[in-house]
């Protein structure tokens, strides 16, 4: 689809105009983004999941047993949403796409933006009245209302020293004034996009309230500063050190002076400027899984010869819902035959073929085999859980 076709999941924008008019500059409200919605799992099939081990939930309570704002974190059991009552709590569960594939297949709605940028999807549930409070999340989002009505009221954009308040386990703003023009009820299948750093305020106005949350990555510069310096650091020789070769005597020894500094930023910042490593480590940290045990790695290893054959009989493979897949050139014209591709944090060297193949959603069967390479990383990725055999169980569900 060209960039300039007006789309209905924008608004009647093209993507160039969103990308232009609206990502990160700000929100915009999209009635009927998705014509006659249909959830694809119910409130009692979400709490099932909030129940289950290594799934990350919150249960968020305006008038907790124990005090204003009360969070509790799953696992949960019956007993726990049988103490609910009828209105003022939200259940929020994270990660959702990577235990159901229904939710996972969204993804594929929001490829206008590159798929290495998505976080995650959460669904939260709420009966009337319930919500998280006033805040502001440092990351773009999509809130699609999936069944119910919720009324979303937005307050601005506030600075990062905003006043929250103290002693509960939310980052509640103290203040919140609504903008006018800026409060909406929300139906099954309207949208609404936030940048980061808008005040927004959204709470249930029914009893079968469900918002789907698409959340994208974006690295802050202090996690990126820390992470790429330790990354280059892992390569740099102990023999690379300061060194001030030629300078003239100081005039009081107690002073650092700004041929010392000087001497020091050049060589900082001449060990980071490195095209290549920032590649490398680009695509490893922004594939990184959600969650550190998200991968199930075989226990054996995988036969290339016995792979290949299977291949051939008809075996397909499946990509593991919430493994990230993504690829660079190796050089920046893209006419090389040879690319990283990056899947879960690590970076394997390939034709740059094979490596687009996987990083998309194609099927993955006996036409790999057309890339000499494929046997022993489709192996790897096997052995390593971001891959499984089709028919076999999702290796995220068995962690789940």
């Amino acid at each position: 689809m060209s960039p300039d076709t007006p789309l209905q999941l924008l608004g009647g924008l093209s993507v160039l105009e969103f990308l232009r008019d609206v990502w990160q500059k700000k929100p915009l409200l999209i009635r009927g983004a998705f014509p006659d919605f249909q959830c694809p799992l119910e409130p009692e099939e979400l709490a099932g999941l909030a129940c289950e081990e290594g799934v990350e939930a919150r249960i968020v309570e305006e008038h907790g047993p124990d005090g204003p704002w009360q969070v509790s974190h799953g696992p949960f059991d019956d007993a726990t949403f049988a103490r609910l009552g009828e209105k003022d709590w939200s259940l929020l569960v994270q990660a959702v796409d990577h235990y159901v594939p229904e939710v996972a297949a969204m993804l594929e709605h929001f490829t206008f933006l590159p798929r290495w940028r998505l976080d995650d999807i959460m669904i939260s549930y709420a009966p009337p009245g319930g919500s998280v409070g006033p805040h502001v999340d440092q990351y773009d989002v999509f809130l699609l209302q999936a069944s119910g009505r919720r009324r979303w009221q937005l307050g601005g954009k506030v600075a990062d020293d905003a006043p929250i308040l103290q002693g509960i386990d939310l980052r509640i703003l103290e203040s919140f004034q609504v903008e006018a023009g800026q409060d909406w009820v929300l139906e099954p299948g309207d949208m609404l996009y936030l940048p980061p750093g808008y005040a927004h305020h959204g709470v249930s106005q029914s009893t079968d309230c469900m918002t789907i949350s698409v959340g994208f990555r974006a690295l802050s510069a202090d996690e990126a500063v820390t992470s790429f310096a330790d990354y280059v650091g892992e390569s740099l020789t102990a023999s690379k050190r300061y060194a001030d070769a030629g300078m003239t005597p100081p005039t009081d020894p107690g002073e650092i002076d700004t041929a010392a500094l000087s001497r020091m930023r050049a060589l900082i910042l001449d060990s980071l400027d490195d095209p290549k490593q920032l590649s490398q480590w680009f695509g490893r940290v922004m594939t990184q899984p959600k969650y550190v045990d998200q991968l199930a790695p075989l226990e054996s290893s995988v036969s290339e010869a016995a792979l290949v054959e299977e291949l051939k009989d008809g075996l397909t493979l499946e990509r593991v819902l919430g493994s990230r897949f993504a690829w660079h050139a190796s050089d920046h014209s893209r006419n090389d035959t040879k690319a990283t591709l990056f899947v879960d944090g690590d970076g394997f060297v390939c034709s740059l073929a094979l490596a687009r193949h996987l990083a998309s959603t194609r099927a993955l069967d006996s036409g790999l085999l057309a890339h000499a390479e494929a046997p022993s990383l489709l192996a790897t990725l096997l052995e390593g859980g971001s891959l499984y055999r089709s028919g076999e169980d999702d290796g995220d569900e068995e962690n789940a």
